[in-house]
């Protein structure tokens, strides 16, 4: 399968929409950089998240919540991961496609 990143907050630009309706199910999403405010509980793509994780794995990059400060907001199901886990991540899926 593939390893979707999306680096840009869902408020600002329309990659982790995109990337939620076109990704297959069985992916995994990780979102990095202001992409982990997609990740967040009670926000208006909450929802879409949810729906995704029913078919899809979605991670957050844990150093990229922290820094800014909304580690205790974060989806119930999102895996929070470290750089060793991004890297893992890539090595296991057969691609990376970044959303941008």
């Amino acid at each position: 399968m593939l390893l979707h990143t999306v680096n840009k907050s869902p408020f600002q630009h329309a990659a982790l929409g995109s990337c939620l309706r076109l990704s297959k199910d069985g992916s995994a999403i990780l979102l990095i950089e202001d992409g982990v405010y997609g990740a967040l509980k009670d926000t208006k793509i909450s929802a879409d998240i949810e729906n995704a994780m029913k078919t899809k794995k979605v991670y957050a990059l844990e150093p990229d919540i922290k820094a800014r400060g909304v580690q205790d907001r974060v989806l119930d199901g999102i895996t929070l991961i470290d750089y060793a886990g991004f890297v893992d991540l890539a090595a296991e899926n057969k691609a990376v496609e970044a959303w941008l």
